[in-house]
């Protein structure tokens, strides 16, 4: 594939007309050598690859994105596409190429690529297509990036990311999957609509598998710093715990509605994970709701297990676990959850898996 890339060689014989345009003033030096340079790959260029594309195009994240996919022509066309915007952009170089050597010294790895579910495909064997796909693309990510934190979006996320995690060789910290980010997203934005107010004054998290066996944690939810559950007792105020319980439902199925009216999720995660992106690349130091390697936190233990905690990202990738205080209920919650991951990477013999392809 041929790249596209902004050229100033437009004369005759490739004459550097820059030069004609700009001329150095006196006594100048080179460009720093300390002078940041932020690039990021694109694992996939789907509906939810793209979205996250052009979010982080739109805000300014990145000096140069790169695209990766097997389909060469969508891949270019996307490529055009996105190119084709750039008076109305911050400016951006913008590659795309099938060879991996394109993502070369990135700063952040994106992967948004997986196989589909077919009809009466079970989730096993659809998993198993997946690690057997992340074989193609974690290692050349790892060769052409060393030092790259890899973001995961592709589902299932938490064992996807337990995966890449084995098959980069990269530290835990640098190895995140978009987890549950979303999801909280989703439950702020629930809680905001039943009390009337800005789901940006909503502090509350969604924890666990990014599925089904996640967890709500309704003891540290805060309006504006306010307890809201402490709040309602002090003042006497009842609430039924089936609301409460409703609202979570109504998280977990939000995407599913979503697929089933438009066909597939897309803008929602495009801006979840730029807010990600931005949080790891301009060492941001806040606290997401992501998948990370969790044994040893909150009491799971039975082996190494990747599901979203409430972790402070920087631009070293992960650098801690927030200490909330659980109650008992919801830590036998999350440790459920974690057994219920653990028990899919059983099932599938995971390390096994991974081993057949090395």
């Amino acid at each position: 594939m041929h790249h596209s890339a902004s050229a100033s060689s437009l004369g005759p014989g490739g004459l550097d007309l820059s030069q004609a345009f700009f001329k150095p003033i006196q006594n100048s030096a080179s460009p720093s050598s300390t002078k940041r340079h932020t690039k990021v790959s694109v694992i996939g260029v789907g509906n939810v690859g793209m979205a996250i594309a052009q979010t982080i195009l739109t805000q300014d994240l990145a000096d140069e994105l790169a695209l990766i996919d097997a389909k060469a022509d969508k891949l270019r066309g996307e490529m055009l596409d996105l190119q084709h915007a750039a008076a109305f952009l911050p400016r951006t170089k913008i590659v795309a190429s099938v060879d991996y050597a394109v993502t070369v010294g990135s700063d952040l790895c994106i992967v948004t690529a997986g196989a589909r579910q077919n009809p009466g495909e079970s989730r096993l064997n659809l998993l198993q297509r997946n690690v057997a796909l992340f074989s193609h693309i974690i290692p050349p990510l790892a060769k052409y990036s060393p030092d790259s934190i890899l973001l995961i979006v592709s589902n299932p996320v938490d064992v996807l990311t337990y995966v890449s995690w084995k098959m980069s060789g990269f530290p835990s910290n640098r190895v995140i999957g978009s987890g549950t980010n979303l999801d909280s997203s989703r439950f702020r934005f629930l809680i905001a609509d039943h009390l009337d107010v800005n789901a940006q004054d909503v502090q509350a998290y969604i924890v666990g598998e990014h599925g089904d066996s996640s967890v709500a944690l309704w003891s540290s939810i805060s309006i504006g710093g306010v307890p809201v559950l402490s709040f309602l007792e002090k003042q006497q105020i009842a609430y039924e715990k089936d609301t409460l319980e409703n609202i979570h439902k109504a998280v977990v199925e939000s995407a599913y509605e979503v697929i089933s009216l438009k066909g597939y999720t897309s803008w929602a995660i495009g801006y979840s994970v730029a807010n990600l992106a931005r949080s790891l690349l301009r060492d941001q130091r806040k606290i997401h709701p992501v998948s990370v390697l969790a044994k040893g936190f909150y009491g799971i233990n039975g082996g190494d297990v990747f599901l979203s905690l409430p972790t402070q990202l920087g631009r070293g990738g992960v650098l801690g676990v927030t200490n909330i205080h659980l109650t008992d209920e919801e830590m036998e919650r999350l440790r459920e959850s974690a057994k219920t991951i653990l028990e899919v990477q059983s099932q599938l013999g995971i390390v096994k898996v991974i081993l057949m392809y090395y």
